[in-house]
């Protein structure tokens, strides 16, 4: 979930989120956990075996035993994301 909105919301088989400590990989039924997330890529197998892939500048992650939480102010699906415009955004920040 991002400030926008809700992006996903559905089953998954497994949950891989790159915490404040290293990579998590959250199964089902996976022990109770809060965390600090870093910049970066949240993948997400689905129920039928594809996997989803998000980016989302920091934010927080909330693991029940049957429910994963990920709250961040910025997030987008990966094949949103117009990789043209990404480049340009950021050859200008490494522009003095």
């Amino acid at each position: 979930m991002s400030a926008e909105g809700e992006i996903f919301s559905g089953d998954a088989t497994m949950v891989f989120a790159p915490a404040s400590q290293g990579e998590l990989g959250i199964a089902p039924r996976h022990a109770p956990l809060l965390s600090l997330l870093k910049a970066g890529e949240v993948r997400v197998a689905d129920a039928d075996g594809e996997q989803q892939f998000f980016f989302r500048r920091g934010g927080a992650l909330e693991v029940q035993p049957n429910k994963v939480t990920v709250l961040a102010d910025t997030a987008l699906r990966a094949k949103d994301i117009d990789e043209a415009a990404a480049l340009a955004a950021s050859s200008a920040r490494r522009k003095p």
